[in-house]
C-alpha cells in the first residue's frame, strides 16, 4: 500500500489514509477484542488538521453507532460524505450529507446507486482522493478545506450525467431543496444524541449546500424518496430516504467542477464558509493549499532515516493524530452553543471552537502531543472545554456532538486541562476551568434530571463515602454500567491531576485533599490476588476472581490490564506489589504470557512502567516490539480502534523516544526512538534534534541519553528540557547496558 515517493515529494505523499479501515491483521488481532473493536474504525478523510468536515468516500449509508462511513472490505461505492465521524471510534456520525455522481442512469437510494470499485483505482491521501468508476464511465477527484470540498468529475463520453444529494437522517427529520436560480442544492440534517438522551435532538443541525457551476447544462431537476423519483419537485422533507438530483449534459473528457460546504449554524453559515474557503472554482489551487497545510503539520516532526514504509507509518500516525478534536465553528467564528437548543454564539476574531473530545482515550497521548507540537491550539481546545462548562453548567465528561454524554468512565477533562497548564499553556481561562473541574470532583448534581443527562461524575457519592466504588453500586445512568474498579482507578488519577492544578493556582487545601484521594487506587488493589479486584461495601474483595479474564468490575478488559493504571504513583504500586523484583516479573508476564492488549487504551502506558523500577532495558525492548507488531501501513494495520487518534499518538511519541505516562506531570518516560533522526519544530518553540547513534534493527537498547551534552539519568525527561531545544542524543546498543 505504500506509494513510491520521489526525493522531492512532500511528506503528505507518504500517507495512505486507508490504514485502519479493515479488520486488524496485527499480531494480537482477535486475542481480546471482538467485532468493531478489531477494526481501526478509521476513514480515508480528506480535510485539513482539526478541520470540521471529513470528506470521505462512502460504502455504508447510516449514521448509526459503530458503523463507519467506509470499510475497505466493502465492494460498492455510494458517493462522498461530509462526515463528522469520530475517526477511529465506535460512536456515531452526525449532521452529514452525501453527494454521488453517476452517468445517465439515475439511481437515487444509496443501495441502488452502489457501484463496483477497485482499490487499485483509488488514491487516498490527506489532501486528495480520487476514484475511477468504469461502470459509469467517469472518474471523480476530491480535495477540500475545513468546511468545504471541491470535486472534479470527468466523463469518458458525451451524453448525460446525474448528481444525487441526500441528508443522512436515519430519523427521517431532514429536508432538501433545489434552487436553480442560485444553482444550489441545500438541506439540513438534525443532529441527535446517543448515550445520554439517546435519540433526542441535540439542538443543532448539519446544514449543507452543493454549488453547481454556471456552465453546467442542466436538463432536469427533482427530488426523491428512496427509489421513487419526483421530477420537477423543488423540495422534500420529513421522512427517511429523501434527496434531490440534477440531470445535465456531459462533454467527453472535459472536467466538471462541483463544490460542497456545510455549517452547524445555518444555510447562510454554510454559504459564508464556502465564500471564505473556496470562493473560486480552481480545483488545483484548493488541493495545493490542502497539501501545504498538511506539509506544515508534518514539518513539526520531521523524520530522517528508515524506509519509505517507516516514514509512511510515522506520518500516517501523525495524520490520524491531527484530526480530532474537530472545528465546530464557522469561518467567522459562529457556533452552536453547547447543550443548548438553537442558540448561536460567536468566538472572538481568529479563535476556533472545538468539539468531539473522545476524552477517555485522548487525554493519554493525543492531547499531550497537541500540547507539545501546537501549544496555542491546545489552549484553544481547553478554552472550548471551559466554554462548554460555562454554557451547560458542568464540565462535560466526554463532550461529543456538542452535548453531554457519559459514554465512558472517568473525568479526564481534568487531566487534559491540568496537563496543558502544567506544561505552560496559558491561552485559556484557567480559573474558570478549575471552578468547574472542582465542581465535578466534589459536588453532586442538584437534580436527578441533570445527572441522568450526563452532568457530573458517575457514582461520585459512593466514591466519596468509601474511597472506592463498591460492587453494590451498579452505576446507573451510564452507558458503561458497573466497572467499579476501573472507575476508582481512573478517578484517582483525575484527583491527582486536579491536585496539580490546585497547587498551580495556590489552592493548597484542595490540593492536599485531592492528593490524598489520588491514593484511592490502594483501596481496589487486592494483595492476596496480586491484582486489582472488585470490592464490596463491607471492605471484602470479590472471591474467585480470574485476574486474566474479562470482569464486570473492569472496563473493557481484565484485572491484569488495569492493575498498572497508577501512572501518578508507580513507585507506590511497586511497593504494594512487594518490591521491584515482583513488580518487574509480573509486568514482564504481560508480554511473555500474551496478556498485553495494545488494541485498547488502558494498556498504553504499561510498557513504559518498567522505567520506574529501573528496568529501562525492558521498556526499550517491549515498546520496540509493540511498534513492530501492532502497527502496519496496511488497511488492517491498527490492532484496535484508533479512538480519535490516541492509538496513533502512542506511535508518534514512541517513535520520538519518549511517552507521557502520567499526563498532568510535565515529564515523559524515555524509550527507544524508531528513527535515526527527528527534528521537532513546535509552533512558537525552539527546535529539538533527536539523534539515535548507531541505529539499526539489532540495536534496540539505549546505552546512554544526553541532552545538549549532559547525561540524562533515571529514565525520565521533563517537558521543560524538551521545549528548551537543542540536541537529544540516544546512543543505541544491541544489548542492555
Amino acid at each position: 500500500m505504500v506509494a513510491v515517493v520521489s526525493q522531492s515529494a512532500g511528506t503528505v505523499d507518504f500517507v495512505d489514509t486507508r490504514v485502519g479501515t479493515a479488520f486488524a491483521t496485527t499480531q494480537t488481532a482477535g486475542l481480546f477484542g471482538k467485532g468493531s473493536e478489531e477494526h481501526g474504525q478509521t476513514i480515508p478523510a480528506v480535510t485539513v488538521p482539526n478541520g470540521m468536515n471529513f470528506w470521505t468516500p462512502q460504502t455504508r449509508d447510516t449514521e448509526q453507532k459503530c458503523i463507519a462511513p467506509y470499510y475497505y472490505a466493502d465492494s460498492l461505492f455510494q458517493g462522498f460524505r461530509n462526515s463528522h465521524w469520530l475517526n477511529g471510534g465506535c460512536t456515531q456520525d452526525y449532521g452529514s450529507m452525501t453527494v454521488a455522481f453517476m452517468g445517465d442512469s439515475l439511481r437515487t437510494s444509496p443501495k441502488s446507486r452502489g457501484l463496483r470499485f477497485s482499490h487499485e483505482d483509488e488514491i487516498a491521501r490527506p489532501d486528495y482522493y480520487s476514484l475511477q468508476l468504469p461502470d459509469e464511465g467517469l472518474g471523480v477527484e476530491m480535495t477540500g478545506t475545513s468546511h468545504a470540498a471541491i470535486f472534479r468529475v470527468t466523463y469518458s463520453d458525451s451524453g448525460t450525467g446525474c448528481i444525487v444529494v441526500n441528508p443522512n437522517s436515519d430519523e427521517g427529520e431532514g429536508w432538501i431543496e433545489v434552487d436553480m436560480a442560485r444553482r444550489q442544492i441545500r438541506g439540513e440534517n438534525p443532529v441527535h444524541r446517543i448515550y445520554q438522551g439517546w435519540g433526542e435532538r441535540a439542538g443543532f443541525s448539519g446544514y449543507f449546500v452543493v454549488a453547481l457551476p454556471d456552465d453546467m447544462d442542466i436538463i432536469e431537476t427533482g427530488c426523491f424518496c428512496g427509489d421513487t423519483v419526483y421530477a420537477g419537485q423543488s423540495d422534500i422533507r420529513g421522512t427517511r430516504g429523501i434527496g434531490a438530483y440534477v440531470r445535465f449534459r456531459t462533454a467527453a473528457n472535459k472536467p466538471m467542477v462541483v463544490k460542497a460546504v456545510s455549517s452547524f449554524t445555518s444555510v447562510n453559515g454554510a454559504i459564508g464558509n464556502l465564500n471564505a474557503e473556496i470562493p473560486g472554482w480552481n480545483f488545483l489551487s484548493v488541493r495545493q493549499n490542502a497539501a501545504s497545510e498538511w506539509n506544515r503539520r508534518f514539518g513539526l516532526a520531521r523524520v530522517e532515516g528508515g524506509s519509505d514504509s517507516d516514514k509512511a507509518m510515522f506520518y500516517g500516525s501523525l495524520y490520524r493524530a491531527s484530526l480530532l478534536p474537530r472545528t465546530l465553528s464557522d469561518a467567522d467564528g459562529s457556533y452552536p452553543a453547547f447543550a443548548s437548543n438553537g442558540v448561536v454564539n460567536k468566538m472572538p476574531d481568529g479563535q476556533v471552537y472545538y468539539d468531539d473530545f473522545s476524552m477517555w482515550d485522548t487525554y493519554r497521548a493525543l492531547h499531550p502531543l497537541i500540547t507539545l507540537l501546537t501549544p496555542e491550539r491546545s489552549g484553544e481546545m481547553m478554552q472550548s472545554l471551559v466554554l462548554k462548562a460555562c454554557q451547560g453548567g458542568w464540565m462535560p465528561i466526554f463532550p461529543c456532538w456538542n452535548s453531554y454524554t457519559a459514554a465512558m468512565i472517568g473525568d479526564h477533562c481534568a487531566v487534559a486541562i491540568a496537563d496543558a497548564a502544567m506544561k505552560g499553556v496559558r491561552n485559556f481561562d484557567l480559573d474558570t476551568a478549575y471552578k468547574y473541574l472542582r465542581q465535578n470532583a466534589f459536588v453532586l448534581p442538584g437534580t436527578y434530571g441533570e445527572y441522568a443527562d450526563g452532568m457530573g461524575r458517575r457514582a461520585l457519592d459512593s466514591y466519596l463515602k468509601c474511597g472506592y466504588i463498591p460492587l453494590e453500586d451498579t452505576v446507573g445512568e451510564a452507558f458503561h454500567r458497573r466497572e467499579q474498579t476501573s472507575r476508582t482507578l481512573e478517578y484517582a488519577l483525575d484527583d491527582f491531576a486536579l491536585s496539580q492544578l490546585a497547587s498551580l493556582l495556590g489552592i493548597d487545601g484542595d490540593a492536599d485533599t485531592l492528593r490524598r484521594r489520588s491514593e484511592n487506587w490502594r483501596n481496589v488493589y487486592d494483595p492476596v490476588l496480586g491484582y486489582v479486584n472488585g470490592r464490596f461495601i463491607d471492605g471484602t474483595f470479590a472471591k474467585n476472581t480470574d485476574p486474566f479474564g474479562f470482569n464486570k468490575a473492569i472496563t473493557e478488559g481484565a484485572p491484569c490490564h488495569y492493575t498498572w493504571y497508577v501512572p501518578h504513583n508507580p513507585r507506590g504500586l511497586i511497593e504494594a506489589m512487594g518490591g521491584s523484583d515482583s513488580f518487574v516479573s509480573k509486568l514482564d508476564s504481560m508480554f511473555t504470557c500474551r496478556r498485553y492488549w495494545h488494541g485498547n487504551e488502558p494498556c498504553h502506558q504499561v510498557a513504559y512502567m518498567f522505567n520506574y523500577a529501573g528496568r529501562y532495558d525492558l521498556t526499550q525492548k517491549w515498546v520496540r516490539y509493540i511498534a513492530a507488531t501492532e502497527y502496519q501501513n496496511t488497511p488492517g494495520g491498527l490492532s484496535g480502534n484508533d479512538d480519535a487518534g490516541q492509538m496513533s499518538a502512542w506511535y508518534v511519541f514512541t517513535a520520538l523516544g519518549f511517552y507521557p505516562v502520567c499526563p498532568s506531570q510535565p515529564e515523559y518516560a524515555l524509550g527507544a526512538p524508531l528513527f535515526e533522526k527527528v527534528v521537532l519544530k513546535p509552533e512558537g518553540g525552539k527546535p529539538l534534534v533527536i539523534m539515535a547513534h548507531d541505529y539499526s534493527a539489532e540495536n534496540i537498547y539505549v546505552a546512554e541519553v544526553r541532552l545538549n551534552g549532559v547525561r540524562v539519568d533515571g529514565g525520565i525527561i521533563t517537558h521543560g528540557q524538551l521545549t528548551g531545544g537543542g540536541l537529544l542524543e540516544f546512543f543505541m546498543a544491541n544489548r542492555p547496558r
